[in-house]
């Protein structure tokens, strides 16, 4: 069943485009919300005291926190040169998600097209960050530990490697597809009340997919940057 959504009055979006038009208006949404975070941060002193009350800052406060102190415990002393990387891709996954809680919003996560995307940037950037870190001497991680068992190793380190992308991208778009139908069903079962409870439950959805998908991209950084191999 086809549900209707605000991003098709757009023309040119039609249906087979709406997780386009979504994640374009919610990278429009980040960007705005960012530049006022950054103008909101004042000169001087008055740019690193933390904030004292509910604000745009404020809020940047908490998700920089949460994302530092998780960077510090995965990846360790090299972690906090990630907190961009990580930040920028718990916040826009996190935003993301919570345009299905509107009404008459589909997510761009509820499509796999985005989700695969999603996977496929963090792909790229660990892989990325472990050449350079060691160089061509990051391909010996596919070789494994002993040399006679190099060729299954390399066989099986490269699957590895190719099915992390797709499953970042299906774990996502499954839940957040599966979040989107059972609050659109209830909406229609009863408009009044019980929804109440189930976006509540979509926003611990929205917020723990951001999550797992952040903490799983720290992961692969903390494992393509190491020397103990």
């Amino acid at each position: 069943m086809v549900h209707f959504n605000w991003t098709q009055l757009i023309p040119g979006v039609g249906h087979d485009y709406v997780h386009v038009a979504t994640a374009v208006l919610a990278s429009t949404f980040i960007l705005v919300l960012g530049i006022t975070a950054k103008l909101s941060l004042g000169t001087g002193e008055a740019a690193v005291r933390p904030s004292g009350k509910f604000s745009v800052k404020g809020i940047f406060e908490v998700f920089t926190e949460l994302v530092v102190s998780l960077s510090d415990m995965v990846v360790g002393e090299k972690g906090r040169h990630f907190v961009p990387l990580f930040a920028a891709t718990f916040f826009f996954i996190l935003v993301n998600n919570l345009v299905g809680l509107l009404p008459g919003m589909t997510p761009a996560t509820d499509n796999l097209n985005s989700t695969l995307a999603f996977g496929v940037f963090s792909f790229l950037v660990y892989n990325l960050y472990g050449l350079k870190e060691h160089g061509v001497s990051y391909f010996k991680q596919f070789l494994g530990p002993v040399i006679f068992l190099a060729p299954l190793m390399v066989i099986i380190e490269v699957i590895s490697h190719i099915v992390r992308p797709i499953s970042l991208g299906l774990r996502l778009q499954g839940n957040m597809m599966g979040d989107h139908t059972v609050l659109g069903i209830f909406l229609e079962l009863a408009p009044y009340g019980v929804p109440v409870i189930f976006y509540f439950l979509g926003l611990f959805v929205c917020l723990m997919q951001a999550f797992v998908f952040t903490i799983l991209t720290m992961i692969y950084v903390s494992m393509a940057i190491s020397h103990d191999h």
